[in-house]
């Protein structure tokens, strides 16, 4: 890839792939002539964090799902994304494991029955802790943007909260919005 800003929207993350569609993320990496990759560096059960608690409409230290990821671009770090699910929705599935997901979380969320049709987005600029920045691959002065996602289903119940951290000099959010 040429370019080192990457523009980046939520949309195609949002929407269940149809059956022999590619994950997302690869799908853009490669249309851009990139290879994007992931890897799960953890996956089970956790005490919610507060905040997470918050979006997830959960107690405090509440039982959660949660997949740590480290998103890669052409083998290099781009992005470090925990998704948190209610354990009603993750228990027992394999959100709740380290495995590839074909399709997708959202695809399988579907499968279950659990479909968003909202989203609320939260972008924030910060230096990085010291795990991020390392995780990062990031100098003492790079700071990050932090993307928090919730998704929502039909009766406004949480599904999904996705908390992101990527580089804010490689990024570039484009939010597109239809009245």
């Amino acid at each position: 890839m040429t370019d080192s800003t990457w523009v980046s929207t939520s949309m195609p993350y949002l929407k269940p792939r149809e059956k022999g569609q590619s994950d997302a993320w690869g799908e853009e990496a490669a249309a851009r002539g990139g290879k994007g990759s992931q890897r799960i560096a953890h996956a089970g059960e956790v005490p919610a964090p507060d905040d997470v608690a918050a979006l997830l409409s959960v107690a405090a230290e509440a039982p959660v799902v949660v997949r740590r990821r480290i998103i890669e671009l052409d083998g290099e770090p781009c992005e470090l994304t925990d998704t948190y699910y209610p354990v009603d929705i993750a228990r027992g599935t394999p959100l709740a494991e380290t495995g590839k997901i074909r399709g997708g979380a959202v695809t399988l969320l579907a499968a279950l029955g659990h479909i968003g049709v909202r989203v609320r987005e939260d972008v924030t600029a910060r230096m990085p802790d010291s795990d991020e920045r390392e995780a990062l691959r990031l100098g003492h002065d790079e700071p990050v943007l932090r993307l928090n996602r919730v998704t929502l289903d039909g009766e406004d119940k949480p599904i999904q909260v996705d908390m992101m951290v990527m580089p804010a000099h490689r990024q570039q959010l484009r939010y597109e919005i239809r009245i």
